[in-house]
């Protein structure tokens, strides 16, 4: 019973880390305007930069990624006794960023989810995570598109999981599966962005809102 009950609540209570919106929780706090109200209106870190508060979108960013990064390491370091192997990292992985999508304490709708997915993959491996960070700052640096630069992230990071096996960490199926999933999510919930980008209309990072 326990083998089904500990990977269930596990699952659960990372879905439900990942519903805490914290672009919009941040904004209240410091005294900004809701970020579901300006600019692209994703309650996102690269939107809230465009409130003009660094501060905020930069502590947004990082609890946005915290709450991806500790379900997997608490899965990790915490969850062998409980039965918790790879198969619940995978799981709880994609729970948090699920949530971040779909929070249930905000109606279901959530961001894109970059910094979340960020987070999970630190958490899968810190090797990982910083080749798939690198990727999304090189892209960011030279054209200046955050979306654009997190479409190429998400197209790499599976590719990176796979040809590190036995170099940087043992690669797990679940895992895979799930950092794979978290990628087309990724693609699909930059459609618009995508299109903008063809049409020239994207906003590039660091733009006011409008």
């Amino acid at each position: 019973m326990n083998s089904v009950l500990y990977p269930v609540l596990a699952t659960v209570a990372a879905y439900l880390i990942g519903s805490l919106s914290f672009a919009v929780i941040v904004s209240r706090v410091m005294g900004l305007n809701d970020p579901r109200t300006y600019g692209s209106k994703n309650p996102g870190a690269t939107n809230v930069l465009r409130s003009g508060s660094k501060a905020a979108a930069v502590v947004t960013l990082l609890l946005d990624a915290l709450k991806g990064w500790l379900p997997v390491v608490a899965v990790k370091w915490w969850g062998e006794p409980y039965g918790l192997g790879d198969g619940t990292m995978a799981l709880v992985g994609l729970a948090a960023f699920l949530g971040h999508l779909f929070p249930v304490f905000f109606r279901f709708v959530g961001g894109k989810g970059v910094a979340t997915a960020l987070g999970v993959l630190v958490g899968v491996s810190g090797w990982l995570g910083l080749a798939v960070g690198l990727t999304w700052l090189i892209i960011a640096y030279f054209f200046r598109y955050s979306s654009l630069a997190s479409l190429v992230a998400a197209l790499f990071a599976p590719a990176y999981y796979v040809f590190g096996n036995q170099v940087a960490w043992a690669m797990d199926k679940s895992v895979l599966l799930s950092i794979a999933v978290m990628s087309l999510l990724l693609i699909w919930r930059h459609a618009e962005n995508i299109s903008r980008l063809v049409q020239g209309k994207e906003s590039k990072l660091g733009q006011k809102k409008s």
